[in-house]
């Protein structure tokens, strides 16, 4: 099925609606596709709602949900605050709250991938009454200091906050001895460089959901990982620990950056959501 076709099939357009965040009033733009149990996709760090309809999921999900996508503060076409403050955990997990309430959804299944399961972690942990069931796809509960040094390469918030997103580009090509793929430079270039550095910022000083309210999560919970990302497997080992009823999936021979697009990624989200229909 060709791009457009697919588009057609699961209604997608391309103009967004707005929320509004009641805690600061950044506005969060979002889409709303589909019929039947909503499903919320938050998307990683630089990217934007845009993944989940290039990696297949909204015409996958959109055939029996009513599926949600939202790009985060400082992403896609939402707000981008310039000061740190702006991106406290707390925040953007009143941005996902505010498209919800915007819908007058009271409950959702969600689904997130890198940052977007981070933001889970603290919405489940915050508000489980709001989430039916929780994915984290390469997420986990807690960054740290030099989190994106290892996601990137070392010094990158520095290269972002000296060179703007040319510099940041430019640096980890270097690092990776290799050019990026089209798709993935021109996702990053789109990016608003003081906003990215200030989430960056922020995220460095963010703490960890702590351990006993992820050991109270309610809802059903599927921890997905790659093999080859050995932070978020072991995130996500950790978690499975502390939350005996929570599922946990290995994707063999998926990076960071593979997960959300391996076939796999897909198939296991979908087998999950298959088992929690009535």
């Amino acid at each position: 099925m060709d791009t457009a076709a697919a588009d057609v099939e699961c209604g997608y357009r391309e103009e967004v609606d707005f929320a509004t965040n009641p805690a600061d009033g950044t506005r969060i733009a979002y889409r709303a596709i589909g019929e039947g149990s909503p499903l919320v996709l938050v998307h990683g760090t630089a990217l934007s709602q845009a993944i989940w309809r290039g990696f297949g999921y909204l015409r996958e999900f959109t055939r029996d949900h009513r599926v949600i996508t939202l790009d985060l503060r400082g992403h896609g076409r939402s707000d981008k605050p310039h000061s740190a403050g702006s991106y406290a955990m707390h925040l953007f997990a009143a941005d996902v709250l505010a498209v919800l309430d915007a819908l007058e959804i009271e409950a959702a299944h969600y689904a997130g991938y890198s940052l977007g399961g981070r933001v889970g972690f603290s919405l489940a942990a915050a508000h489980p009454g709001r989430l039916r069931s929780f994915v984290s796809l390469a997420g986990a509960p807690g960054t740290g200091g030099g989190a994106f040094d290892r996601v990137f390469f070392p010094g990158s918030l520095q290269a972002l906050e000296s060179g703007g997103m040319a510099g940041f580009l430019e640096g980890w090509e270097r690092a990776s001895g290799a050019p990026l793929d089209p798709i993935t430079r021109g996702a990053f270039a789109a990016n608003d460089a003081a906003a990215l550095a200030a989430y960056m910022r922020e995220t460095e000083r963010d703490e960890r959901v702590p351990d006993a309210a992820l050991a109270a999560l309610p809802m059903p919970v599927l921890l997905a990982a790659g093999s080859r990302d050995p932070e978020r497997l072991r995130a996500a080992h950790h978690v499975r620990g502390l939350l005996p009823t929570a599922e946990l999936a290995v994707i063999e021979g998926a990076t960071h950056a593979d997960t959300p697009r391996h076939p796999e990624a897909l198939a296991l989200t979908r087998a999950f959501l298959d088992r929690l229909a009535p």
